[in-house]
């Protein structure tokens, strides 16, 4: 059975990942590491799959974030391919009003009671329509490392890539309010997904990965 790396997003872990059918690989799910003083996503990347990813030629699916962190370690991995949902391939698929964070950054300064207590907030930009979702967010919130979370928004601010290396699949939603879908070159498109359509279009995901998977294979 085929090995697949799985790397979540931000604020997530890998219970994002149970809501897809992914019975017909074998997944391997990569945690989150402490990170270093003004460490680069780039670098991040790098480490993470030093720790984690074994082998030639490695699968690799990036929700969000770890579409980005994906990205990284396909640019420095001959062979490797991945499969990014909800996610970008270089800064020029990050919308300006989050590049602005750059100049203003203010999440250095936020509580972490606030970051904890944000859920109408994340409710909107993640377009969490279904009580699944909304649940998921709550459960994600309640759990969130603050410090990485202000880490990984400055490391994606400071993301300076503009390299899209062969070998990655980008799906997407066309509601996606975080990484909105008009600023993103996607390979096969979700109708109305949002930032959380790995839960609430689970299955229609889940069908088309096992369709790359196997045309990979194939080919």
């Amino acid at each position: 059975m085929q090995t697949v790396y799985c790397i979540s997003g931000l604020g997530a872990d890998e219970k994002v990942f149970k809501f897809l059918d992914l019975s017909f690989v074998h997944p391997v799910f990569i945690h989150w590491i402490t990170t270093l003083k003004n460490e680069t996503l780039r670098d991040y990347a790098l480490r993470l799959k030093k720790q984690f990813i074994a082998g030639e030629n490695p699968v690799i699916i990036g929700l969000s974030l770890g579409g980005m962190i994906a990205t990284e370690i396909v640019k420095d991995t001959p062979g490797a391919k991945a499969i990014i949902i909800s996610g970008a391939k270089s800064k020029n698929e990050l919308p300006s009003r989050m590049l602005m964070l750059r100049f203003i950054p203010l999440y250095k300064i936020l509580p972490d009671a606030f970051i904890k207590k944000s859920l109408r907030i994340q409710r909107y930009f993640l377009g969490a329509r279904s009580k699944t979702a909304r649940s998921y967010i709550r459960f994600a919130l309640k759990n969130a490392d603050t410090d990485f979370y202000k880490w990984a928004i400055g490391a994606i601010m400071k993301w300076d890539n503009k390299i899209i290396p062969s070998g990655i699949i980008h799906i997407h939603g066309t509601n996606d309010k975080l990484l909105p879908y008009k600023f993103v070159k996607a390979d096969y498109t979700i109708k109305d997904g949002g930032h959380l359509m790995i839960i609430e279009n689970a299955d229609e995901i889940s069908t088309l990965i096992k369709k790359l998977l196997e045309n990979q294979q194939e080919g």
